[in-house]
């Protein structure tokens, strides 16, 4: 039962608690951060098994590299997700599993596949993925990430207020979700730190996610080793861990609910020492 200043979040049948953690699993050959080592999909499932072991609530399974590169069309996408979740359904069937994707036919496979969530990083520009999680009664994330079309990088993108242009695109696009049929309480907002911003709008989200909370939809947050962690810091990608935990920590106290990380153990740790200092 959630407390009432805690909104519900229920996805694969189960109560979420007030902090998730959600792993990564990229079935991809150019991730940013693993450089393809969790491509194979032996490799892929076994990185599952240890997340889940770890602590993982959720995990959030991809098929297509956020950033710029080579193009992965929809049967591409498709051949790298929709067995890996099915699998993942047999031998996990506690675990909350979400897709990366903004396509509405990924959705639909992934979904009659097992999966209980669609995360939709780049914020709406397939307007029928909604329905596909209303279709089959389960969650979505709605995110913010601009202007930006997928798999673009921002350049010199401007807000007025970038923290009311984030919650004014994610409150619509969950409300509209809604609309459509998804539970109210399976629909998460996402700021989407570093999609369609810079470092210093990131940072500014990121001093401000009170606000987001504020909403009362469930905010995730996924900050896992970005840029805008590597910039304030001056660490390059496989230094950015202790920056990674410290906007973790940062964001629960202001009232994120799900953490989309790569390393679920230490993300545990710091979230269950969060837990400690405010019980």
């Amino acid at each position: 039962m959630s407390s009432p200043d805690v909104p519900p979040l229920r996805l694969n049948g189960r109560d979420i608690g007030p902090h998730a953690i959600m792993a990564v699993v990229n079935r991809t050959p150019d991730s940013f951060y693993d450089r393809g080592a969790t491509y194979g999909f032996g490799a892929a499932l076994d990185a599952v098994g240890r997340a889940v072991e770890a602590g993982a609530d959720i995990v959030d399974i991809g098929g297509v590299k956020a950033g710029p590169g080579d193009d992965v069309g929809v049967d591409e996408e498709l051949r790298r997700v929709v067995d890996l979740v099915a699998a993942v359904r047999e031998r996990h069937p506690r675990v909350v599993i979400s897709v990366d994707t903004w396509r509405a036919e990924v959705g639909e496979a992934v979904a009659r596949a097992g999966a209980d969530l669609l995360n939709d990083t780049w914020g709406g520009p397939d307007p029928r993925l909604a329905g596909v999680a209303a279709a089959h009664g389960i969650g979505l994330v709605c995110a913010h990430a601009g202007p930006l079309d997928p798999r673009t990088r921002p350049h010199r993108v401007g807000y007025g207020d970038v923290v009311a242009d984030v919650i004014a695109h994610v409150t619509g696009e969950a409300e509209r979700a809604a609309a459509l049929g998804v539970r109210r309480d399976a629909i998460l907002i996402d700021p989407a730190h570093d999609f369609g911003k810079n470092t210093r709008q990131s940072l500014e989200i990121t001093r401000r996610l009170d606000e987001m909370a504020a909403t009362g939809w469930p905010v995730l947050v996924a900050v896992s080793n970005k840029d805008f962690i590597g910039e304030t810091l001056g660490r390059p990608v496989d230094k950015r861990g202790v920056g990674t935990m410290a906007v973790l920590g940062v964001s629960a106290l202001l009232g994120a609910r799900v953490f989309r990380v790569h390393d679920a153990a230490a993300a545990r740790r710091a979230l269950e020492a969060v837990s400690a200092i405010g019980a």
